[in-house]
């Protein structure tokens, strides 16, 4: 039998070199009208790695591009959690990601290594794992769940595997767990066959957040890092824009970065991509993206330039010496061992038992309803969890994604008038923990809880909002399909809408 490095090196093998190129939204900005910026500068770009969309739309990209490398950025695996196969629709989950993959004949499946579901509590972004190493055993015993599902379907059809491929994930002023964050993907590297994505803007997250700043300089603890992170299964680098949350007003010396996609890129991200390219182990990269999702056109032609030109040596020195293999056979992996998960009485994947458990307290700690003692915390810095829970959740749940007042102008209105402080719906939300029924969509999930919260505080306008629900629905479904379609004139932009946020 192989061992999981031979079997990753069999399967990154037959992926060919992508270059430089641009991780992006097919919405925000609008696609084709960024690339036809791009072509009116000259700015050629190797490949295009697109986030998670609806298939129609995916599909209108592929037909109107049909020359061009395209890759798939997926999102709603959320293989850190231990209940991911009892608790979500994970084969339903997986089955629309094989889908998309196909749609646009990609050779790879990003993900990050966080979620936005967990303990039965949703959230608007992304929060990391819990670092330990029960985690990274279950991570990694879902990842050979979702790449054999893809290994079944794939050979079905007769065509490429595409390879998953796990993100360094960003953090939000926190993390817990008990494991430094390279050493858990040097676990999750040696139990599966799965590569890397190394996102620039994150690792410097894990540096402001993780107790390292301030002990050490970036260089140094850069260094470190990549000594123990699985750089050899590092198959693509993303690097973002940083910036303070902007409901975030406190005086913040050093600042309080996070990632922000829409934000202009430091030249620090730069200069630490230099230092990872410089690096003997990575011998894998496929392709570096500058990610540019919500991001104004102007501004990314402006910084895709800056890339190139400063990063251009790279694309030329491995187009050559890395070309892909004929394709082969590849074997199936198959999710293994389990044991029953403490929420539902159902079987969950091989973990310690109270890694449930874990994320439970995780859950309520991130609300601000149990202290953070409870849980080993990665150099938690005094406030940091009062920020999270009192500044960029309740801003996430009431403005991202789409804001409540823009979606119901008129309820809030009545609400206002009613001496219901729309506020409280953040604690609505959070009050209890739900059972996932349906594929995760923040913004669909958004809307549903609206319409509850508004039968419980305010019945009488129950009615408005149901119907108001239903024709939003109606319109984030029209611009989700055809906002890549040359004859479409309906938008997520036109609507105010944010897709898949």
């Amino acid at each position: 039998m192989a061992t999981v490095n031979q079997e990753f090196f069999r399967r990154v093998s037959r992926i060919p070199h992508h270059g430089v190129g641009l991780s992006v939204d097919v919405y925000q900005p609008d696609l084709f009208e960024l690339l036809d910026a791009l072509e009116r500068q000259s700015l050629a770009y190797g490949y295009l790695e697109i986030f998670k969309a609806a298939q129609p739309a995916l599909a209108s990209v592929r037909r109107r591009l049909p020359d061009k490398l395209l890759a798939y950025h997926a999102e709603s695996l959320w293989v850190t959690q231990p209940d991911w196969t009892t608790a979500y629709p994970y084969e339903e989950e997986i089955a629309a990601t094989a889908g998309r993959l196909q749609a646009l004949g990609s050779r790879w499946l990003t993900h990050e290594c966080a979620s936005k579901q967990m303990a039965g509590y949703a959230f608007g972004t992304y929060l990391p794992p819990l670092f330990t190493r029960a985690g990274a055993e279950v991570a990694a015993e879902h990842i050979r769940l979702v790449q054999g599902r893809l290994d079944q379907q794939f050979d079905t059809l007769g065509g490429r595997v595409p390879l998953f491929l796990f993100e360094l994930p960003p953090l939000t002023y926190f993390a817990f767990g008990d494991c430094p964050i390279a050493e858990f993907f040097r676990f999750i590297a040696d139990l599966t066959p799965c590569g890397m994505v190394l996102d620039i803007g994150h690792l410097w997250t894990v540096y402001r957040y993780s107790g390292e700043f301030g002990r050490k300089g970036p260089n140094e603890f850069l260094s470190e890092f990549l000594e123990t992170f699985p750089l050899e299964r590092v198959v693509q680098i993303h690097v973002a824009g940083l910036a303070e949350h902007e409901a975030d007003d406190r005086v913040s010396d050093p600042a309080r970065w996070i990632d922000a996609h829409g934000a202009p890129i430091p030249e620090l991200l730069f200069d630490m991509l230099e230092q990872v390219l410089a690096h003997p182990t990575l011998r894998h990269l496929k392709g570096i993206a500058l990610e540019v999702d919500n991001k104004a056109v102007p501004q990314i032609v402006r910084e895709f330039r800056q890339f190139t030109e400063r990063f251009a040596w790279w694309d030329r020195q491995n187009r050559l010496s890395h070309p892909a293999r004929p394709d082969e056979g590849l074997p199936v992996f198959h999710g293994e061992r389990s044991r029953a998960s403490v929420a539902t009485g159902q079987e969950v994947l091989v973990g310690e038992p109270e890694l449930l458990v874990q994320y439970d307290l995780y859950a309520q700690i991130i609300t601000g309803r149990m202290q953070a003692g409870r849980l080993p915390t990665c150099g938690l810095e005094p406030g940091a969890l009062e920020v999270y829970s009192r500044v960029y959740l309740p801003h996430e749940i009431l403005h991202w994604g789409g804001d409540l007042r823009d979606m119901f102008p008129e309820i809030c209105r009545r609400l206002d008038r009613a001496g219901i402080a729309l506020e409280s719906f953040v604690g609505y939300w959070m009050r209890e923990p739900r059972r996932s029924l349906a594929p995760y969509d923040f913004f669909l999930l958004k809307l549903d809880r609206f319409v509850d919260f508004v039968r419980e505080v305010f019945p009488e306008a129950a009615e408005t909002a149901e119907r108001e629900t239903v024709e939003l629905k109606k319109a984030y479904q029209t611009a989700c399909d055809n906002v890549t379609d040359e004859s479409s004139s309906v938008t997520p932009h036109s609507l105010r809408l944010t897709p898949h946020a």
